[in-house]
């Protein structure tokens, strides 16, 4: 299960990289004629801002995982993204564009999944690290010699 919670924040990371990279990097007329009409429903400003949230979703729901600092920040980055979906969702029921909504839809289930892996099951604690299972491997091997010298 943890394999496949790191399959699919990885997806999700693509897409959402991807995505928020073409809403900060081309011009709102351009996302229009390529097919987003959503976009003309919004300021450039906006558009921008989505864009941002999408791409601190993409960074949030891998790098803190793999850094060890502040893993707590992928499931709050999920679920970030899960709302970035629902608003899509949102705006797409009134464009009636329900292609899009199925779209959306999935995306908010694979962001569920990882906030529920985890914040649950599977969550990234310190003490299942790596680096502290080798820590308390090396306690319980040496505590106990450590308390048979003291008592000698």
């Amino acid at each position: 299960m943890n394999l496949a919670l790191w399959i699919v924040a990885s997806v999700l990371a693509a897409i959402f990289a991807g995505s928020g990279l073409s809403k900060l990097l081309v011009s709102k007329d351009k996302l229009v004629q390529s097919g987003q009409g959503w976009a003309q429903d919004f300021s450039p400003t906006s558009i921008r801002l989505i864009g941002v949230a999408e791409v601190l979703g993409a960074v949030g729901v891998i790098l803190p995982a793999v850094v060890h600092i502040g893993p707590v920040l992928v499931p709050l980055a999920a679920t970030g993204l899960g709302l970035v979906m629902v608003g899509a969702a949102v705006v797409n029921a009134r464009r009636n564009d329900l292609a899009l909504i199925g779209v959306n839809l999935v995306l908010l289930a694979l962001a569920i999944f990882v906030a529920w892996g985890r914040l649950g099951p599977y969550a990234f604690t310190s003490l299942t690290t790596p680096r502290a299972l080798h820590v308390q491997g090396w306690l319980v091997e040496t505590m106990p010699r450590l308390l048979d010298l003291s008592c000698n």
